[in-house]
């Protein structure tokens, strides 16, 4: 199967052509519930017979699963023909179960726990690990994992590291991507804010912004959005469906920002969802589809464990959305009106 792709080719280096659904692989690092290896890698098998051919990683996800995970089955597949991106800014270090990261997230992984380091050295060591973890030589784009207050909670401890990756790391990603050991890199961030501060301040290529352009979330649109596509900087929509509510719907439980959704979010969701109804299409394929339309996007790299996920994501992808249910949506105010549709 052939899915529509994306080129981006910012500084002349030949550039990326990004199917425009990709693949994120936390899920395949057991992420709130376990999986079995060959259940990994069928789900894998479904996303590339469906057309898919980037896939996104970390050693986070699964303590360093996703990426042996992947590492399995990318063996049988010509190098040339995906595109891969992992993250850097985390070491995994060796330790008691008990002491593990992500207990109750991460489920049936390696005893691990994480030191963050975004310094030159730091950002060297993770992609010597990642290269192992993976099986290759080269990756084509890396992204500076989580700068941003969400992770670290505080903001002097947040400055702390940016000012650290801006003097150290950023150093060691230009040099890479000058011996052709990458071909673009960025950060990977779940907020917007940081994204612009990085922009603002280094040659970055591309981001990706996770769950902070979605028909939920639009605010990266009042400065962010629009200075990167300027500067022809790619962005990789990750979180498209907030979490899962805009996958689910606004059911009991239902997961906004890695959290049970709040009541307003409920409310909002359920909003959307019978505008969608109306003109009988999938919340789901909506949110997909809205992530998708921006001009500096990419591809949007919904994760999935099963085949039945990567198929609803395949569907997601194909669906054509009549052009009245997003003017219905800014007219009752639940999309901006700038919102490119």
């Amino acid at each position: 199967m052939v899915l529509k792709t994306r080129h981006w080719d910012r500084i002349g280096n030949g550039g990326l052509t990004f199917t425009e659904l990709g693949f994120g692989t936390a899920p395949l690092g057991n992420l709130y519930r376990a999986i079995t290896e060959d259940e990994a890698n069928a789900t894998l098998e479904a996303a590339w017979a469906s057309g898919i051919r980037y896939f996104d990683t970390a050693p986070q996800y699964g303590l360093g699963q996703s990426e042996t995970r992947l590492n399995r089955f990318l063996k049988s597949k010509k190098r040339s023909d995906y595109i891969i991106s992992t993250k850097v800014g985390r070491l995994l270090k060796v330790t008691s179960p008990d002491k593990r990261l992500g207990i109750g997230k991460w489920f049936d992984v390696p005893s691990r726990t994480e030191v963050f380091d975004y310094s030159y050295d730091g950002i060297w060591r993770s992609v010597e690990f990642s290269f192992e973890r993976l099986g290759l030589d080269h990756v084509d784009i890396l992204f500076a994992h989580d700068l941003d207050l969400f992770t670290h909670k505080s903001a002097e401890v947040m400055h702390g590291y940016r000012d650290t990756f801006i003097t150290g790391g950023y150093k060691a990603l230009l040099e890479m991507r000058e011996q052709g050991l990458i071909k673009a890199f960025g950060a990977g961030i779940n907020e917007w804010e940081t994204c612009q501060w990085l922009l603002e301040r280094g040659d970055f290529d591309m981001f990706l912004l996770a769950g902070r352009y979605t028909l939920l979330e639009q605010l990266s649109l009042d400065s962010f959005l629009p200075m990167a596509q300027a500067r022809g900087v790619g962005i990789v929509n990750g979180g498209a469906y907030n979490s899962g509510i805009l996958a689910t719907g606004p059911r009991p439980g239902a997961f906004y920002n890695y959290d049970p959704a709040p009541q307003a979010i409920l409310e909002k969701v359920a909003a959307i969802q019978k505008v969608c109804q109306t003109y009988n299409v999938r919340l789901v394929d909506a949110a997909f589809q809205f992530a998708l339309r921006h001009p500096a996007v990419v591809s949007v790299i919904p994760g999935g464990q099963s085949q039945m996920e990567a198929e609803s994501n395949l569907k997601a992808a194909q669906t054509d959305i009549p052009p009245e249910l997003w003017a219905d949506l800014k007219a009752a105010g639940l999309l901006r009106q700038d919102a490119p549709v």
